[in-house]
């Protein structure tokens, strides 16, 4: 059943509404509303208004859609496995593999409250106390996820742990040359600098070492808070990217999102956050050393993962900039993101060579 709704680009809402009435518990109601919700520079995300009742649905980018990603069903199945444990998540409702609906394979979850913190102005009502238990509860549920029994949560078999990094690089390596040939704005000098910084990784790489479930892309404004009565994280979500591998991985992802005070260069990049600026949040610094006494994790190669890190997400904004210009993205803020490759790739040569 559907009202008089709008459509939104991705949403095909008779189909939608139709599937909906077959598939999910209470689904059998007009669809009264779809939101685009803020964010979701890769994968979309919607918000569902099902009379009063409300769900979210994520769904693939439209237009260029590198090879691997952009996995529903690995989305649904992690939501499913973590559903209950002591890592926050919404909890998954319902799975669609057929693209005949909307277009694209999707889930439905449940609608969690709670906010999205992501710029200065949006804690503008978080007191330095609440900005420093968020800090803290977020390194403690980035714990969670890397300390979770993965055999006990059915996901022993959700990745390949061991060689997981030698993976990754050759992984990124392949995707940067998909949306790199596809990229008419490219220049030589980042060219040189992608190669020059794949071959100071590759004779870095780790080996093997701690193994557990790596979120992909772990940051504050990956995550849904609330304030009151205690501040908490109430939700991790964006689980795209997850599988088995080295959590340090992970963390080293999440430095290069996390901003510090004075770290101008860091507000050239469009991803992430920069709430942490604000008052009473941990430093990066900070944040690791949380995150090293909740696992017991040794940090000694650090640098490595935070070049990795930047390595990775420039890989990955490359591919949002390629589908920018072949006017496929949804939304706005697109349009300075290719700016970011050469800085990311620039502050990854720093790191290793500061060490």
């Amino acid at each position: 059943m559907t009202e008089r709704v709008a459509g939104v680009p991705g949403i095909d809402v008779p189909r939608l509404s139709s599937w909906l009435a077959d598939h999910l518990p209470g689904g059998d109601v007009p669809i009264t509303g779809i939101e685009m919700l803020a964010g979701g520079r890769s994968n979309l995300t919607y918000l569902l208004r099902l009379g009063e009742r409300r769900v979210v649905l994520r769904r693939p980018p439209l237009g260029h859609v590198l090879p691997t990603a952009h996995d529903m069903r690995r989305e649904h199945t992690v939501l499913s496995a973590l559903t209950g444990s002591d890592v926050p998540v919404p909890t998954p409702l319902a799975l669609c593999v057929d693209e005949e609906v909307i277009g694209a394979p999707f889930y439905v979850m449940e609608h969690v409250e709670g906010r999205v913190l992501r710029t200065v102005e949006d804690a503008a009502d978080v007191t330095p106390e609440q900005a420093r238990a968020l800090s803290d509860r977020l390194a403690d549920a980035f714990a969670a996820i890397h300390l979770l029994d993965v055999d006990k949560a059915g996901l022993g078999g959700f990745g390949r742990p061991q060689g997981y990094m030698t993976r990754q690089l050759a992984r990124w390596r392949k995707q940067w040359d998909a949306s790199f040939s596809a990229d008419p704005t490219a220049g030589d000098a980042v060219r040189a600098s992608y190669e020059r910084l794949v071959e100071r990784l590759a004779a870095r790489l780790p080996g093997e070492g701690v193994t557990g479930l790596v979120h992909g892309d772990f940051r504050l404004d990956n995550a849904l808070v609330r304030l009151t009565p205690e501040p908490e994280i109430a939700a991790v979500v964006d689980w795209e990217m997850s599988t088995l591998g080295d959590p340090l991985s992970d963390l080293g992802l999440t430095l290069v999102y996390w901003t510090d005070p004075g770290d101008d260069e860091r507000g050239a990049i469009p991803v992430g956050s920069t709430v942490t600026t604000a008052p009473g949040f941990l430093s990066s610094g900070e944040f690791a050393d949380r995150y090293a006494s909740a696992t017991g994790y040794d940090l000694t190669d650090l640098d490595f993962y935070v070049a990795f890190g930047c390595f990775k997400l420039a890989v990955v904004l490359e591919g949002i900039h390629v589908r920018y210009l072949q006017k496929a993205t949804v939304g706005e803020g697109f349009d300075r993101i290719g700016e970011s490759v050469p800085i990311l790739l620039d502050r990854a040569h720093r790191t290793l060579d500061a060490g």
